[in-house]
């Protein structure tokens, strides 16, 4: 419920607060007072879209603060835990608009964006225009309505559900035909490629290991030459054999020598032993730089091929393997694409029916709640003082989509024998009116903690007809809270408590203020409302005739 609401600056309202009660809540006033103003602000700080020029003239900014009162179970609750905001019995809503257009929001002292804002406007206020109710000339609105009477929220979930999971399946089973059409298109490329990848064979990190093994093999053949040529000549044929045929001259002549030549035969046998490693390990080398030239060819060969068959298909060599894979998979899909194809059609057909049988049953749904809605408002347009109208919901098939396959229009038959059509084409602007009001009743008990507010819903109508509309709205309101703008005398005596909305001129500015009203200013109010500008004594006599009920 609306508690407050207090705006400052705000086009030519200075600074206003207002308290607002339970029940039919009726603010009054002559044209152009400010009444549409105070819609406009409430608006403001629901996050509503509207008019960028709210600033009033001189002033730096704007500010508008509304408070309501949340029940336990109110969906409010729900949205502010949602948007880690603060959860109270009471809500403040603040939102400030500077002169150079900037708009800042706070919801219980906490920032907040404009979308959390009308989010939760869309659970706090509903507001009724005085054009909303060309709402109801757009077919497109009328199953909106039906679905609300019905309350089919659980039907209206499994029917998205299945839509959405058939348009899941049937965009797989359009992705999977496409390239199923498309790899048949290149199955001569794929079965020869796969066929050369299969014939190579190339293993992960074989290119690099046939790279280092050429490149060993390369080395060893510039040099093993002159290792030969080193062996041969530290070998029996070279130095060895020259320093053995040297020890063995030396040897036979020691013993004459006097010892002179024992230290040079000690040299040289330490001398032979080192020769003799150092032969030991040119041969060794030898050994390890031995390779059959078949290899050297073979391994170029290999490499070569390797590397060909990567800069063919534009990958690296170290690639080749998981190109391979993947060639043999798209082979593979492409030799059981007609068995996958199967498969997701049985799942698209498995999904159309799911989706079918929650339509039906939402059609169902609605079909029963289209002939529950056609008693009800009929029901409500008897005090309304169209009792003979005749109020139909017509459903026919559409397209199918998330929300169904029904087209909603309401037909209606406003006078005895004549024809039924559209609503938009057959009622007239009060008709209109009292036919929306007649469905606001209907789906009052969907509306619980939601401030209805209703800006001349009235006009077009007068005398019986007007009180008429007073009672069906104080009625609405006698559950909840109902804020009424009206120039109907009928239907503002029928209102728990009421406003005047004024203008006045002060030091050259037009300034709107709102004046709760006591029982002796209501009688005067409503006396002008029913006489005009002179109030005359039977005017105020008329004014407490209404106000008496």
């Amino acid at each position: 419920m609306l508690r407050a609401l207090e705006i400052r600056d705000m086009l030519i309202i200075d600074r206003l607060e207002l308290t607002f009660q339970p029940g039919l809540n009726v603010l009054t006033g002559e044209t152009g007072a400010g009444k549409s103003i105070l819609l406009d602000s409430l608006g403001f700080v629901l996050g509503w879209r509207g008019r960028a020029d709210l600033v009033r003239s001189g002033a730096e900014q704007g500010e508008v603060v509304a408070a309501f009162d949340l029940t336990a179970e109110h969906p409010a609750r729900a949205i502010l835990t949602e948007a880690g905001l603060p959860v109270a019995d009471e809500l403040i809503l603040r939102r400030v608009n500077s002169a150079d257009g900037r708009k800042t929001a706070w919801v219980n002292d906490r920032r907040c964006s404009g979308e959390v804002l009308r989010q939760l406007s869309e659970v706090l206020v509903e507001l009724h225009g005085q054009h909303d109710d060309r709402g109801l000339l757009n077919p497109r609105g009328h199953r909106r309505i039906l679905d609300a009477f019905a309350g089919v929220e659980d039907e209206l979930a499994a029917t998205r559900a299945t839509w959405r999971a058939l348009r899941s399946a049937r965009k797989e089973l359009a992705e999977a035909e496409a390239a199923l059409t498309a790899m048949r298109e290149e199955e001569d490329f794929l079965r020869h490629a796969v066929g050369e990848l299969d014939t190579l064979d190339p293993q992960p990190g074989e290119e690099a290991a046939l790279d280092t093994r050429r490149r060993q093999m390369q080395q060893a053949e510039r040099i093993r030459d002159d290792v030969a040529r080193a062996g041969q000549v530290l070998g029996g044929e070279g130095a060895e054999g020259a320093l053995a045929d040297a020890m063995r001259w030396l040897d036979g002549v020691a013993d004459r020598a006097e010892g002179r030549l024992d230290a040079p035969l000690a040299a040289l046998a330490r001398a032979m032993e080192e020769l003799d490693s150092a032969t030991r390990g040119v041969e060794e080398a030898l050994e390890a730089l031995a390779f059959n030239p078949h290899e050297l060819e073979e391994t170029e060969e290999r490499l070569f091929a390797i590397r060909g068959l990567a800069r063919k298909h534009q990958v690296a060599p170290e690639e080749l393997p998981a190109l391979a894979e993947t060639l043999r998979a798209r082979l593979d899909t492409l030799d059981r694409g007609d068995a996958g194809i199967a498969a997701l059609r049985g799942e698209t057909e498995a999904a159309q029916t799911a989706y079918d049988a929650a339509a039906d049953a939402l059609s169902a749904a609605r079909r029963a709640a289209a002939a529950r809605l056609d008693a009800a408002v009929t029901a409500e347009l008897a005090p309304l003082k169209m009792d003979r109208a005749v109020f139909t919901t017509e459903l026919a098939e559409e397209t199918a989509g998330p929300e169904g396959r029904d087209a909603v229009a309401f037909t209606v038959a406003t006078n005895p024998g004549a024809p039924s059509g559209p609503i938009g084409k057959i009622a007239s602007g009060g008709e209109l009116s009292r036919f929306l009001l007649a469905l606001k009743v209907c789906l009052a008990e969907g509306n619980a903690g939601v401030t209805m507010i209703f800006d001349e819903i009235d006009r077009g109508v007068g005398g019986a007809t007007a009180d008429a509309v007073g009672r069906r709205l104080a009625a609405l309101a006698a559950a909840g809270q109902v804020l009424v703008v009206t120039h109907s005398p009928q239907v503002a005596a029928l209102g728990a408590y009421h406003w005047r909305v004024e203008k006045r001129v002060t030091e050259g500015q037009t300034l709107s203020s709102v004046v709760p009203l006591d029982a002796g200013d209501r009688i005067d109010e409503i006396a002008r409302m029913v006489a005009g500008d002179t109030v005359t004594d039977e005017a105020r006599a008329a004014a407490r005739a209404l106000l008496a009920g």
